[in-house]
């Protein structure tokens, strides 16, 4: 196991501060990850590379911390300086209700879908690299992205026009 840590360790923690934008969090997460890898290896079929299953246990780890903490996701306007924000104030909570908006609505969306959408923006993956986490190729990462974003983009057309 000892082994699969320094192959991996890397790999793993840089996916999950890449989701999470927390060293602490991603720190603790890869230690996590490696535990449940070493508690269900013999399910290991060898179907994938090592590096995609211990990404995908580390994603569900993140999702279950997520859902855990009532899915606060970091944004930049959050981390905003206090001297900043109140100088804006009202365009900082126009984005913080758009957000929400497009949040709430991302919900609405079949659950791969949604997972894309949110390793492509939030963990800034390639497509490559989530087509593997999910098991499917790079193009069907792309068109799912692309179809979600269509499906949000298409719902703030509407919220506009109301």
């Amino acid at each position: 196991m000892e082994e699969l840590y320094r192959e991996y360790g890397k790999i793993v923690y840089h996916f999950l501060l890449s989701v999470c934008h927390d060293t602490q969090l991603a720190e603790e997460l890869t230690q996590e990850t490696f535990l449940q890898a070493f508690l269900s290896l013999e399910r290991f079929d060898g179907s994938c590379k090592m590096s995609v299953w211990l990404c995908q246990i580390a994603k569900h780890l993140f999702y279950r911390h997520l859902g855990k903490n009532g899915r606060e996701i970091p944004t930049e306007q959050a981390q905003m300086p206090e001297a900043r924000a109140s100088d804006h104030v009202e365009q900082t909570a126009i984005v913080r209700l758009e957000l929400m908006d497009v949040l709430k609505e991302m919900q609405k969306l079949a659950p791969q879908m949604r997972e894309v959408i949110y390793l492509r923006v939030m963990g800034q993956l390639s497509f490559k690299e989530i087509g593997e986490i999910m098991g499917r190729s790079e193009n069907w990462a792309r068109v799912t992205f692309y179809r979600g974003k269509e499906q949000l983009l298409l719902k703030r057309k509407e919220w506009e026009s109301e």
